[in-house]
């Protein structure tokens, strides 16, 4: 996970890039954490690009957020392999696309990807980016 710098920012603060050894640590079913959201915090856009093909499987999906069991308010259940283009703000948070940020915290909050793929282990290639936009109120304090 990296913050972006200034220069690079392109409307996003996050970028997480995790190849397929990093997919098939994390197992079938595992969450790992990617970013955390600092206090008084929202998540205003959420962003998945497969930008190296999957190969060695064609069931993986993904789901970005904070909830442990089921992390899904950024990103629901995305079929990562099946992807051809990027895919933006799917998760059960958002409701009216970008016209609003979503799950703003109180208190630091991790943000988790889960991987589902019973043949994770199989992968050989792939890359995926996965980017968000954190509006940090409490900077301005």
């Amino acid at each position: 996970m990296a913050k972006v710098a200034i220069n690079e920012l392109g409307g996003f603060t996050d970028v997480i890039k995790l190849d397929f050894n990093d997919l098939i640590a994390i197992g079938n079913g595992g969450s790992r954490v990617i970013a955390k959201l600092p206090a008084h915090s929202a998540v205003e856009l959420a962003a998945v690009a497969n930008t190296v093909d999957i190969a060695g499987s064609s069931s993986l999906v993904i789901d970005v957020g904070t909830t442990g069991a089921d992390p899904d308010e950024f990103i629901d259940a995305l079929d990562v392999d099946a992807m051809t283009v990027p895919v933006f703000n799917t998760g059960d948070q958002f409701t009216s696309g970008y016209s609003k940020a979503v799950k703003a915290v109180a208190s630091d909050t991790d943000v988790l990807v889960k991987v589902t793929d019973s043949a994770i282990a199989s992968l050989t290639a792939g890359e995926i980016v996965i980017a968000l936009r954190i509006i940090e109120l409490a900077k301005f304090a």
